[in-house]
């Protein structure tokens, strides 16, 4: 693969499965927008790409606030003239059983899982189609949007609801050449895994016990799957969810 002379928009780029896939566009070549609402890991990643001889820059963004998503898609605009390729990875969440959660949170995980990928999708598809170039998305949801998870019911809500946008735009984009698919991670060894291990550690290593390839991912391993979808190789794939979880859902 070779990403050469292009430019990507990775979201939640700072971190996790978001640096990861951010790190592997760099490497094959392509210039990345690190758009994180954590200034300080974004900039932190920016100088891991630079260091590996390829353009990158921050953009801090709260996708919540759609005025500043449409500041980040032009920035990246001025910057680089052009995008080719948008990764909506950025997302939150809390594990709660439902009955023990109220409203705040609700809207705060609908807001930043739905409304943020939704708020970046549209920003971006602007410049795409005004290009007139091609181009793919990948929405990066979640294996509990195909079969639920205990603790994340409107998390899973949201994501199913960006599975679903992701077919919809695919169908929509495709007479602009825009491709439009989605990843869907199972269990996978990042910070915000991190923070449920340290409330529920056996609920964690039960999970990982269900694995048949008994392993949590890797970001890089997530990664792996949403670049090779922005790819030339996956040019005749478009409103497709590709489950990356070692086997735990086969669905």
């Amino acid at each position: 693969m070779n990403f050469s002379g292009k430019v990507a928009i990775v979201t939640g780029g700072g971190s996790g499965i978001g640096r990861a896939t951010a790190l592997k566009f760099a490497r094959l070549g392509a210039k990345v927008a690190i758009v994180d609402i954590n200034e300080k890991n974004a900039a932190d990643v920016v100088s891991e790409i630079k260091a590996l001889g390829t353009d990158a820059f921050a953009v801090t963004t709260d996708i919540v606030d759609y005025q500043q998503v449409r500041t980040m898609a032009q920035r990246v605009m001025d910057q680089f003239q052009r995008i080719d390729i948008l990764v909506n990875n950025a997302a939150w969440d809390k594990v709660q059983p439902f009955m023990k959660t109220e409203p705040d949170l609700w809207y705060r995980l609908i807001d930043i899982n739905l409304k943020g990928p939704i708020h970046v999708t549209r920003a971006v598809l602007e410049h795409l189609i005004e290009q007139d170039n091609g181009g793919a998305i990948i929405n990066v949801v979640s294996d509990a949007a195909k079969v639920g998870s205990t603790g994340e019911s409107v998390y899973s809500a949201a994501k199913g609801g960006i599975l679903s946008f992701t077919k919809t735009i695919a169908r929509e984009m495709a007479r602009y050449k825009i491709r439009v698919n989605s990843t869907c991670p199972g269990p996978t060894d990042t910070p915000l895994l991190g923070e449920v291990k340290e409330t529920l550690p056996k609920v964690v290593a039960a999970i990982e016990r269900a694995i048949p390839l008994k392993k949590l991912a890797t970001p890089e391993q997530q990664a792996n799957a949403i670049v090779w979808l922005a790819s030339d190789e996956a040019d005749y794939i478009t409103g497709q969810s590709l489950s990356v979880n070692g086997g735990l859902n086969m669905c």
